[in-house]
């Protein structure tokens, strides 16, 4: 876990979670804490799951959650999750392995975004949040 202070913000870094250089993987700015947008990489920066949307959406929840847990907060403190996604088909696909990680009973707050591609072309989904901020 990595903390670096600036102003009145707090950016925070999962240390099992890959990122590229002068890249947040969340920052905290008053009550809230803003994750960038995760994407099926392990931690050295393989794509996990090529091609297989249910996985690469575990993965996401799994890179999700050690961004938290770095921030110290959690899922349950996710307010919003914003999508974005390469098949529109695969919704079911994509709400099934969520619910492995979320209430499905009782979600964030969400939108969902079709996109022709992400920053790598073997990548089909990106999930970014907003989680309320530890006191």
């Amino acid at each position: 876990m990595v903390r670096i202070m600036t102003g009145s913000r707090v950016a925070h870094n999962a240390s099992t979670v890959s990122s590229p250089p002068g890249f947040s993987h969340a920052v905290q700015a008053g009550g809230l804490l803003f994750v960038s947008g995760q994407v099926a990489l392990d931690s050295d920066g393989n794509v996990v799951g090529a091609g297989d949307m249910a996985e690469q959406t575990r993965q996401v929840f799994r890179n999700l959650t050690a961004v938290l847990q770095a921030a110290g907060a959690s899922l349950a403190d996710v307010v919003k999750l914003t999508y974005f996604v390469c098949d529109l088909s695969a919704v079911p696909v994509i709400r099934a392995a969520r619910n492995e990680f979320i209430d499905p009973v009782d979600p964030p707050a969400s939108t969902l975004v079709g996109v022709t591609g992400l920053v790598l072309p073997d990548l089909l989904i990106e999930v970014e949040a907003v989680a309320l901020a530890p006191s």
